[in-house]
């Protein structure tokens, strides 16, 4: 029986290079890049994720980038769904597939599998509101743990939007949140080889505000006042909820100052970048290295194995 083939998975905090590592190792083997990036799937978000530049995708192959008008939401199921058949398709032309980013979400979903969930329904979305705002959200929640106690029991009463989803979820389908997480899912098709860069945390604070102040020069102010201006977006969509996005967003809407907005925007990414340690302080089999430095990549044997061998039917 042969071996599942192997794909390359680089990750990391945000603003820890992990980007440029993978493009430097695609510019020296047949390596297409996968994005794993929950931000960069949106068009016209450019600056503010940023987002592999055109230039380098004419030199380099990137997939799952501009997949999806900011309008539109992208879950973790469609990102798996998504990655597993560029994955086949970058494996059938004799190239080595390699995902980058940091959305934790969407790499476990491709490792681990996900249940797959309805799409939002606007009409029950808005049922279930009205209920919140005659009765209270703790209404809500009682009215969960008649359905499905076992979402009520790990979701507290004022967490609205999980309360929305769980609720929804039952209402669209019959079937409760648990009862979709517990249905099979596929295994992974794939052997991960799974590596991060992690630097110290300081160094990354420094990095996340130089960078941060670097997008703003290049015209981040401008990119979100383009999205803002348009009347299908809101700030209640995932994409506007996109750290930087969200706190320009109120900039341009007179609720916070420039300093406020730039000082926001910063700590926000640091706390994203908090939340990706802790996901990846917990990542099983996880080769890590402090700096995004290729010769680090390749010490990593079974990442030299792929790169020299590809992968060989066994």
């Amino acid at each position: 029986m042969s071996e599942k083939p192997k794909v390359l998975v680089i990750t990391g905090p945000t603003a820890s290079g992990k980007s440029g590592l993978a493009e430097g190792l695609a510019s020296r083997f047949p390596i297409d890049l996968i994005c794993a990036d929950s931000a960069t799937v949106y068009r016209g978000m450019d600056i503010g994720t940023a987002k592999p530049t055109s230039s380098m995708r004419e030199q380099i192959p990137h997939h799952l980038v501009d997949i999806r008008d900011p309008s539109q939401p992208y879950s973790a199921a469609e990102f798996r769904r998504d990655a597993t058949e560029v994955v086949a398709d970058v494996l059938a032309q004799g190239r080595i597939p390699c995902l980058v980013g940091g959305t934790m979400l969407y790499l476990k979903a491709l490792k681990e599998g996900i249940a797959e969930l309805p799409a939002a329904d606007p009409a029950v979305r808005e049922q279930i509101l009205q209920q919140a705002n005659a009765h209270g959200w703790p209404e809500v929640h009682k009215r969960l743990a008649e359905v499905d106690p076992e979402s009520a029991a790990r979701i507290h009463s004022n967490d609205p939007q999980r309360l929305q989803r769980a609720l929804e979820v039952f209402e669209i389908t019959g079937r409760t949140l648990t009862e979709h997480h517990e249905a099979s899912v596929p295994e992974c098709p794939f052997d991960l080889v799974e590596f991060a860069v992690i630097p110290q945390r300081s160094l990354l604070h420094l990095r996340i505000a130089e960078r941060f102040h670097g997008m703003l020069e290049k015209g981040f102010l401008d990119e979100v006042r383009a999205l803002f201006e348009r009347d299908d977006l809101n700030r209640e969509l995932p994409s506007m909820k996109a750290v930087g996005y969200r706190q320009i967003w109120s900039f341009l809407a007179n609720e916070l100052s420039y300093e406020d907005m730039v000082e926001g925007a910063i700590v926000a990414t640091r706390r994203l970048a908090k939340h990706q340690y802790t996901w990846l302080n917990a990542w099983q089999g996880l080769h890590v290295m402090e700096r995004a430095e290729l010769s680090e990549v390749l010490k990593i044997p079974q990442v030299n194995t792929i790169l020299v061998e590809g992968n060989q039917p066994a």
